[in-house]
């Protein structure tokens, strides 16, 4: 690997970071301008512009013929979001989930990763799948905007609105749209010089582009969402460290794999061993989410460093993996044998404490 290709890597991550802030910062802005309540710019606009990076990188490794890096980038920044992002972000101090996240969004997201593997079933996620899961993340973001309608929306202060004139208020709006576009432009550029040194380092390293595509390429891409919510935690906005990962995992299924397979001429073709291993883990991950957060509606700072924990095994499967190493059948029993089961039961716990707690009270006789 040379340092030409490192750098072009790093340029790329960083040209997304920026373009991805950028695109945030001109829509949240613009949808304030226009009204839109806070709650719908957090499920929508935040979320979404923090996943610009995997849309940007996945349609561009479409178009490109690089379908591994594709897909690998969806499931792999899924299992960096929940697992790494939210366990950092919990090691830091104990999030709060909000009951919606439980009730709606979680199962959404469980409910997305489920259909994507039943699509892939036939070895490809065609157009046809493509424009389903797109359509998917539509019909959200019209809920999601419905059900926003019926909120009080905050009013904007008087003197505010007096001050700002009609030209001032076009001016921004103009910065705003300006911000958006200069941007996707950003994150456009970084996507491919990110996607390119990408398949350079596989290529050099040895290592299966589907490796470097759930490890190293979902985690660039996923910077964004890491920042984000860990300087939520850090501030003590814990919903929005929360609801931040789970929109992005939803938007990552539905829109970024939608995109990614309506572009590509042929769909996205389903390596097996995604089908055989890295779908159901999103998979099982995502499940595992209710009871841990259902359990008071908040993750617990131990529970945090298990999620760390889980992602570093995760990892250095894939390592071990994609190496042929020796020591992977070991591990791989060592993980079925033990490690599993114990976290089977451990969430089994957890639920049933859950369901005791919030089961009624027998009322005293008068």
């Amino acid at each position: 690997m040379t340092p030409a290709t490192l750098i072009l890597f790093v340029v790329g991550a960083v040209l997304l970071i920026a373009g991805a802030d950028l695109l945030v910062r001109g829509a949240s802005r613009l949808a304030t301008a226009l009204g839109i309540s806070p709650l719908v710019i957090g499920l929508t606009v935040v979320a979404f512009g923090t996943s610009a990076p995997e849309l940007a990188v996945s349609v561009q490794a479409s178009t490109a013929g690089e379908p591994d890096i594709a897909l690998g980038n969806v499931l792999g920044s899924n299992l960096f979001n929940i697992l790494f992002i939210l366990g950092l972000s919990a090691a830091i101090t104990p999030l709060v989930v909000a009951q919606q996240l439980v009730r709606l969004d979680i199962p959404l997201v469980i409910g997305a990763s489920v259909l994507l593997l039943v699509m892939a079933t036939d070895g490809s996620i065609g157009r046809i799948d493509g424009i389903i899961l797109t359509g998917g993340i539509v019909g959200y973001c019209v809920f999601v905007l419905r059900t926003s309608a019926h909120q009080p929306q905050p009013a904007p202060s008087a003197p505010a609105a007096e001050s700002a004139g009609q030209s001032t208020r076009i001016k921004q709006r103009l910065l705003n749209v300006g911000m958006i576009v200069v941007g996707l432009a950003t994150l456009m550029l970084g996507s491919r010089w990110l996607v390119t040194s990408a398949v350079s380092m596989a290529e050099a390293l040895g290592v299966s582009k589907l490796v470097i595509a759930l490890t190293i390429v979902a985690a660039g891409t996923s910077l964004p969402e890491v920042a984000t919510s860990v300087l939520a935690s850090i501030r003590g906005e814990r919903d929005l460290a929360v609801g931040n990962v789970v929109g992005s995992c939803l938007f990552n299924i539905l829109a970024i794999t939608g995109l990614s397979s309506i572009v590509a001429s042929n769909g996205i073709p389903v390596a097996p061993a995604v089908l055989r291993f890295d779908l159901p883990v999103v998979i099982a991950v995502s499940v595992a989410c209710l009871p841990i957060f259902f359990t008071g509606y908040r993750i617990a700072r131990w529970e945090g460093f298990l999620f760390l924990a889980y992602y570093a095994g995760y990892t250095l499967y894939l390592i071990l993996d994609s190496a042929s190493h020796d020591a992977l059948p070991a591990y791989s029993a060592m993980m079925g044998l033990f490690v599993i089961p114990l976290t089977l039961v451990t969430l089994l716990v957890l639920s049933v404490r859950a369901l005791k707690n919030k089961a009624p009270t027998p009322s005293q006789p008068t």
